[in-house]
């Protein structure tokens, strides 16, 4: 069973650093890993040291819950926003989702230097 988790964990990682755009051979670069080690760990073979999961996390901009167990927590969400989704629709969480994917999209933009933060 645990070796399942660690698979579903990798698949976090790879799922991140692709969101991010981040290629396995640069976040392995800036983990000071092998990508052969930064594969293994994404496919569960391997697991990080506690050193570079914290570091991993940072790099990935993610909580060690997320790549643990997949739970995501509102620290920067104002609470009525928290509250209010509770209210919404299935259909309307799917829509929320989709607009938080596009700013996601645009402030990686942003971070890349893409596009001007005015624009």
């Amino acid at each position: 069973m645990l070796e399942e988790q660690f698979i579903t964990m990798g698949k976090r990682i790879r799922l991140r650093r692709k969101e991010l755009g981040l290629t396995q051979n640069k976040l392995a670069e800036l983990l000071e890993l092998s990508n052969n080690h930064l594969s293994a760990i994404e496919n569960g073979r391997e697991k990080p040291s506690l050193e570079k999961f914290i570091i991993l996390c940072e790099l990935l901009k993610t909580t060690p819950d997320f790549l643990l167990l997949g739970n995501i927590h509102l620290y920067n969400v104002p609470q009525n926003i928290a509250d209010n989704l509770s209210l919404c629709s299935a259909e309307d969480i799917r829509l929320i989702g989709q607009i938080v994917e596009l700013l996601v999209a645009r402030n990686q933009k942003l971070w890349n230097g893409e596009i001007n933060a005015g624009e």
